[in-house]
């Protein structure tokens, strides 16, 4: 009788009942309209402070020194000055150069890793990554080592300099190999293992094997990478500004014309031709992924290399010698930190690091860099997963998440230059009220974490989508605010790709110089300047000792992350076991 009565005694008061109703779907109005709100400010955020700085270029380009509009007068100017025309070719010879030599060489490296039975595969991937540890420009400072005036091995080059494209070309292969041969292991490792079955079973050779099965399963891999590397390489500005002699490209043109000439107009000018082969390569591999098929059905069958002694000895011997190769540049900088003076006398001695950072005050930079890796870390986290994170798993505000979506993919197709110059006519504005944030560490890490949003995003998206929208569909049915599903059930399930994204931000952090390069202050200059500094001082010794404390710091942190990721993930991931 007992639950007629309670029915009963529901009815015979309709408005408790009412009272609950709605106090239910105003609990629930409640925390949506939090997450609308953060959804508001994320796009605000975005738009302030990537939209606006690129838009501010885009205005300055056709305005002369006075602010007057001026139209395209300022390019026809640039186009009609022969030097600077012809750095548009030579910006465009070097990226199609490193392009068709790193292609071919990450491709083999990562043909080795994933269809070969070599021994030490983890060792060589590992050794494959050196060079995303150090700035760009450290690799240029050991090449001049090797093969400049008084280098190791200058006969090699035959008479030729390293000052100009051979030492552009060859730096930028080292700097732009891991990055390639990432994509191109994930692409050959989305393979099914029943075509190279068929394959066998109807006599079908090694070398057609690789042109009819190989090479079209990886297509998308290839053309994705090749696209990073031309990118990567048309933007990069600390190895042409060490190693590039008289032979200009764009990016040295931005910053003569910024920092030397103070001519911000024609600088906006460079920065948009800059930005025009990022734009086109965005374009294409955002067309290609709308195209790009699954590889992988729910039957395929994982592909397993098969032992061949002589393949497999061919592939061993090519990996040991890039990775040599890649030592070898990494060692050569290491060296000269140690060495008295090169090539004159090689005692070994501390003084670059004592004299030549800790006395001159060099030093700070470096404490500097910590500073804002750590701010990068635990400001981009927060930003860029939460991001991700209301975009993909709350409801309403549909309006705002394609515009979000578009707005976290820009920063892949803007250089760091022309982002750190946006900022400088964004920021120094005296009609902005955000001016205060000019020079100092806070532009410093909104402009990195800007600067490597996109790659974070989808890292975290990728995450994201993996976990069943059946978990916020519970909570919201329970009534639990979105944010404690969020702190209790997403972030310990995510935990690899968050710890995943710490670390691409904490190295990036250490390591960027060009979005940083017009941005810092005598009080905030960073490790990664202070080196470019004291190269253009002629300091060879302390600025190879300033590149070897990034390298080290950035290694310790990755075997922090392996041990931290090996023990949280204990905890946090014990239900994947079970």
């Amino acid at each position: 009788m007992s639950r007629p009565a309670s029915a009963l005694g529901m009815m015979s008061s309709p408005a408790g009942g009412a009272r609950q109703a709605a106090a239910g779907r105003q609990q629930s109005h409640w925390h949506e309209r939090i997450a609308h709100g953060l959804l508001l400010l994320v796009c605000a955020g975005l738009a302030v402070f990537l939209l606006m700085p690129v838009l501010m270029i885009l205005v300055q380009s056709v305005q002369d020194k006075d602010g007057l509009f001026v139209g395209l007068r300022q390019f026809s100017e640039y186009m009609s000055t022969s030097a600077l025309r012809q750095s548009v070719l030579n910006t465009l010879f070097i990226a199609v150069s490193v392009t068709l030599l790193v292609i071919p060489a990450a491709f083999t490296f990562a043909y080795a890793l994933t269809r070969s039975m070599m021994p030490f595969k983890r060792f060589f991937r590992t050794l494959s990554l050196i060079p995303i540890l150090a700035p760009s420009l450290l690799a240029a400072i050991s090449f001049v080592q090797w093969f400049g005036t008084q280098g190791a091995l200058k006969g090699l080059l035959g008479g030729a300099s390293i000052y100009g494209p051979i030492g552009i070309v060859i730096s930028e292969c080292y700097a732009v190999f891991p990055h390639a041969l990432m994509i191109l292991i994930t692409a050959l490792s989305l393979a099914d293992g029943r075509l190279y079955e068929v394959a066998e079973s109807l006599g079908t050779s090694r070398l057609r094997k690789f042109w009819t099965i190989t090479l079209p399963g990886a297509k998308y891999g290839l053309i994705s990478a090749a696209l990073v590397v031309f990118t990567f390489t048309v933007n990069d500005f600390g190895v042409p500004k060490v190693i590039g002699g008289d032979f200009n490209v764009l990016a040295i043109d931005v910053y003569q014309l910024v920092i030397g000439q103070q001519n911000f107009n024609k600088g906006a000018v460079v920065s948009l031709l800059l930005l025009l082969p990022a734009l086109m390569a965005f374009a294409i591999d955002f067309t290609i992924r709308r195209k790009l098929q699954s590889q992988l059905s729910a039957r395929a069958v994982p592909f397993v290399p098969k032992r061949h002694r002589l393949f497999d000895a061919l592939m061993f011997s090519y990996c040991g010698l890039v990775c040599l190769l890649l030592l070898s540049v990494l060692g050569m900088a290491v060296y000269t930190s140690f060495i008295k003076l090169w090539p004159y006398n090689l005692t070994l001695v501390w003084d670059h690091y004592y004299f030549g950072l800790i006395q001159d005050g060099i030093l700070e930079s470096y404490f500097n860099s910590l500073r804002l890796a750590a701010y990068v870390v635990a400001s981009g986290i927060v930003l860029i997963f939460g991001s991700a994170y209301l975009v993909e798993k709350t409801r309403g505000m549909e309006a705002a998440r394609p515009v979000i979506r578009l707005l976290a993919m820009l920063p892949m197709g803007v250089p760091g230059l022309v982002l750190g110059l946006g900022y400088i006519m964004f920021f120094n504005h005296p009609d902005n009220p955000l001016n205060f944030l000019y020079r100092s560490m806070a532009i410093l890490v909104l402009s990195t974490v800007v600067h490597y949003f996109t790659s974070s995003y989808l890292t975290a998206v990728t995450a994201l989508k993996a976990i069943d929208n059946e978990f916020e569909a519970v909570s919201a049915s329970l009534k639990v605010p979105f944010y404690k599903t969020f702190l209790r059930v997403t972030v310990p399930v995510c935990l690899p790709a968050i710890l995943d994204i710490g670390r691409y931000l904490f190295i990036n952090a250490m390591t960027t110089i060009s979005a940083v390069v017009f941005l810092y202050s005598p009080d905030t200059t960073l490790a990664s300047v202070a080196l470019l500094n004291l190269e253009a001082e002629g300091k060879i010794g302390p600025a190879a000792a300033m590149g070897t404390l990034i390298v080290l710091t950035s290694t310790i942190v990755c075997i922090l992350y392996a041990l931290t990721t090996r023990v949280l993930l204990k905890k946090a991931q014990s239900w994947r076991q079970t």
